[in-house]
């Protein structure tokens, strides 16, 4: 058995409620090293789009990358399983982890990535809590629980659901429920004001440098006394997604208390943190004023599904509106209309970063919005090929108002740098969308040209190959080519018209 790092700060906790059912606390660790990307790329799906080579370019060689970023664990630091590295500073990051996965599943076949997060469970402490960062050569965790940026954000459930809908593994949703739902508890606990709306920091949003505070307090490090609408619309999220894993895990019971605070958290978002004269939900000061910096940060309220229709209309027309967010490399993270709005990036001043970016098309696709979260992918994809045409890799982040790397970014991340010519090409470029407990994959077509993927993974023991034939209008019924080594149903819709398919 191998024991985490003792903490240094505290011997004893207020409670033990996470030990009692965290299979991942105390496993034996899997010291198997990493299988390398010779072995592995023949497992990997095939996309196939003959006008764009620079696409298929870009594909491969995220892949390549993605490899040399594979870890096998270090004995004797709580962690049990290998895992992708962040590829930012030799530290394990909750928040890069959960949106690595977001492609990282497409090579599940070669590399179980998803086991990344049992790391982090395995080092959840007693009372619940996760760090957001630990270095994964000595196991030392970055920050002391109590520290204002200590965790977060709060995507953990979201990542497993996901994880959930692709793979139909009911086995292991079982095991992540009640290290999350503790996790949960522990931000209820230690994250909340009196209304329970939550706060955070800049580290701890992941967002380091937004302008949001009103004082001279260094946004990095202080909550400012604020309401944080991310990170409530985040607990929103997970409260939600709680509900919908106990559910199929019939554990109802458990969930009471999550229950419970879901109505709050909409009620207080909706009357207390929705600013009507920029169209936008927003912070809330310490007084009460609700903030006017129109951020990325308050889009999280449609993916927590919070948005009354109405409201919901006005933040999709600011994602039109070229004023805010529809720049020539679309989402930035801060609204081009505010000063500080930073042409080149300038980190979260308005660059465009791949998992903003991925939140957005969730949550528009979410909102049947699908031929907006086909036109933002698109545009995104075109804007990380043209960089990667001219730099030879994929970045960090990229400038809003040109195809060119943030300032700052780094190259080669893989990491999060991965969503776009993976993740975005499949889900919103190609409009392939996974629900293996259903056993349906849906194709939303509205390339034109030729394209298609082969040995796309649908659950754990099940590839699919699609290709459709190029159309001259996107009226056009497609003609489709499509191969399942299992059973499911294959629903393809285009502008006009819709038919199933039983493949397998």
């Amino acid at each position: 058995m191998t024991v985490p790092p003792a903490d240094p700060y505290m011997t004893c906790y207020a409670s033990d409620r996470a030990m009692a059912e965290n299979a991942f606390r105390g496993r034996e660790p899997d010291l198997s090293i990493p299988p390398s990307w010779e072995a592995s790329r023949g497992l990997l799906p095939r996309p196939h789009w003959p006008a764009r080579p620079n696409v298929l370019a870009c594909w491969n060689r995220t892949w390549e990358l993605y490899w040399t970023n594979l870890r096998a664990v270090t004995p004797g630091i709580g962690f049990v399983a290998p895992f992708i590295d962040t590829a930012f500073n030799g530290n394990l990051f909750m928040w890069d982890s959960v949106f690595i996965l977001r492609y990282g599943r497409y090579a599940a076949r070669a590399f179980e990535a998803q086991r990344t997060l049992d790391n982090l469970y395995a080092r959840q402490h007693p009372d619940g809590f996760i760090s957001r960062e630990i270095d994964w050569t000595t196991g030392i965790e970055r920050f002391h629980r109590h520290e204002p940026g200590s965790t977060g954000p709060n995507l953990l459930a979201w990542c497993e659901w996901e994880h959930w809908r692709d793979t139909g593994d009911r086995e292991r949703l079982a095991a992540v429920f009640m290290p999350i739902l503790n996790y949960h508890r522990w931000m209820r606990d230690y994250r909340t004001w009196q209304d329970g709306t939550y706060w955070s920091t800049g580290w701890g949003c992941g967002m380091d440098n937004q302008p949001r505070l009103d004082t001279d307090l260094h946004v990095c490090h202080h909550h400012s006394g604020m309401s944080w609408i991310d990170t409530t619309a985040q607990a929103l999220l997970s409260g939600r997604t709680l509900l919908q894993m106990a559910k199929v895990l019939g554990r109802e019971a458990d969930v009471r208390d999550v229950a419970a605070e879901i109505p709050r958290l909409e009620m207080s978002i909706n009357q207390t943190m929705w600013n009507d004269e920029v169209g936008c939900y927003v912070d809330r000061r310490r007084d009460g004023r609700v903030s006017d910096v129109v951020s990325i940060a308050g889009f999280w309220t449609l993916l927590a599904g919070s948005t009354p229709p109405e409201r919901r209309a006005r933040m999709i027309a600011l994602l039109r509106d070229e004023r805010h967010f529809n720049r020539p490399h679309r989402v930035p993270t801060l609204s081009a209309s505010h000063p500080a709005y930073d042409p080149d990036g300038g980190y979260w001043l308005g660059g465009v970063w791949p998992p903003t970016t991925a939140m957005i098309l969730a949550a528009l696709r979410g909102e049947g919005e699908d031929a907006l979260a086909h036109e933002i992918g698109l545009n995104h994809l075109d804007n990380v090929v043209k960089v990667f045409s001219d730099t030879g890799t994929v970045w960090e982040n990229y400038a809003p108002e040109s195809a060119i790397p943030g300032k700052p970014s780094r190259p080669d991340f893989t990491g999060w740098g991965g969503l776009g010519p993976v993740a975005v090409l499949i889900e919103e470029v190609f409009g392939l969308r996974l629900d293996v407990p259903a056993r349906r994959l849906v194709w939303d077509l509205r390339l034109t040209d030729e394209h298609g993927i082969a040995a796309l993974p649908f659950g754990n023991a099940c590839t699919v190959d699609v290709r459709v034939a190029a159309r001259a209008n996107v009226t056009d019924e497609p003609q489709i080519a499509a191969h399942a080594s299992g059973p499911l149903t294959l629903e393809v819709r285009w502008q006009g018209g819709r038919k199933e398919l039983q493949l397998g």
